[in-house]
């Protein structure tokens, strides 16, 4: 069957209105290196952006099965051409990406590239990410490279558009991130204000009432019947404060299901594999909802960034009378009873008052080399 790219300004119009139309750093990437391989007709392209340790923050690829890419492994560090492509800042136009003497191997599972073309991501002159493409469809010139001048020249005008629509995304996503803090400051002062001052009163009201206990004891009764009053106003403020600092989708859409997106969203973003089962279990209170989706977001954090797992389980089910939840996890394991500070770097006293703080309990079972399991289990459900 025959393949033919779409061609001309269209084709670039749409890539670029593509492009600008997300609002997400991730989908920026992704539309960029599909509309590149698309355009320029290559088998596999991917972009990379930088982190600031000799790795990438971000690397997204095109071409490359769900399957094939979790084979491969992890991200590449910026090494070989890739780095290239990042500190000389120059494109890189190659018959053969193997033969090239920075060239320095991939893992197993990658797949078998030859020409290619790759090119920076600028934004004035930082450099923001690198485009990569590789395996033109196309009969190659005799020892020759598949992607031509003109098809550098179609890469460069991506690559400029690609810098806006990245710095873009970044801007929003910043600015989201600003709005949601400035709106927690926000209810952080009310609420400190506004809990000040009903904690002042009572603390006026309670000092009345002891003056009074002796010598008017029907005075002080009224003044103690008046500090009841305000400790149930100073509880009532709270209570609506702690409602509109709960996370969005709990409200709307229930721990089962924030649990589930958040797991699809990390089995995405993560090598490891993330799982996500619920057994019977019902809505909670919310105060036991946040707790549990809070322990879960610590306990997947652990186990993703610092355990190397391959394959990370949560599962939400019914025991008893009550709902336990449960992360595990084939990592590297710790001592749980070794250090306090193992426990302070693993947010596990967090995580301990968080359960215990709705009436829960958090067990930790884990050993060097043996993979972790953190349990909470609470009552209702």
């Amino acid at each position: 069957m025959s393949h033919s790219p779409p061609s001309g300004l269209a084709a670039v119009s749409d890539a670029l209105l593509a492009m600008s139309r997300h609002l997400e750093v991730r989908d920026v990437l992704k539309t960029i290196v599909a509309s590149a391989r698309e355009l320029l007709d290559a088998e596999y392209a991917a972009l990379g952006v930088p982190d600031d340790h000799g790795g990438f923050a971000q690397f997204v690829v095109d071409g490359v099965s769900d399957e094939q890419w979790k084979a491969i492994g992890p991200l590449p560090r910026q090494h070989g051409i890739l780095a290239a492509m990042l500190h000389e800042a120059k494109p890189e136009r190659l018959a053969d990406v193997r033969k090239d003497p920075r060239f320095e191997g991939w893992p197993a599972a990658h797949p078998d590239m030859s020409d290619f073309l790759g090119l920076p991501i600028r934004d004035g002159d930082e450099i923001i990410g690198a485009l990569f493409l590789a395996n033109k469809r196309c009969l190659k010139p005799q020892g020759g490279c598949g992607f031509t001048a003109q098809d550098e020249e179609l890469l460069s005008i991506l690559a400029q558009h690609a810098a806006i629509a990245l710095t873009n995304a970044r801007l929003y996503e910043r600015s989201r991130e600003l709005t949601i803090a400035e709106e927690r400051s926000r209810l952080a002062h009310e609420l400190h204000d506004a809990v000040s001052q009903k904690l002042f009163s009572l603390r006026l009201t309670a000092q009345a009432a002891a003056a009074l206990v002796d010598r008017d004891p029907a005075r002080a009764k009224g003044e103690l019947q008046q500090v009841a009053a305000l400790a149930a106003e100073a509880v009532d403020e709270l209570r609506a404060a702690v409602v509109e600092l709960r996370p969005a989708a709990l409200d709307e859409d229930g721990l089962i299901a924030t649990l589930r997106t958040q797991v699809q969203v990390l089995d995405r973003a993560h090598t490891a594999k993330v799982t996500f089962e619920s057994l019977g279990v019902r809505a909670l209170p919310a105060a036991q909802e946040e707790a549990l989706l809070r322990v879960s977001q610590e306990a997947l954090h652990n186990a993703l960034r610092h355990s190397g797992a391959e394959q990370v389980d949560v599962t939400l089910a019914r025991r008893g009378s009550g709902t336990v939840l449960r992360i595990t996890d084939d990592g590297s394991g710790f001592e749980p009873t070794a250090t306090r500070q193992v426990g302070r770097h693993l947010g596990l006293v967090s995580m301990r008052d968080r359960a215990s703080g709705v009436g829960g309990r958090l067990t930790v079972e884990s050993a060097p080399g043996k993979g972790t399991t953190i349990e909470m289990e609470v009552p209702g459900g």
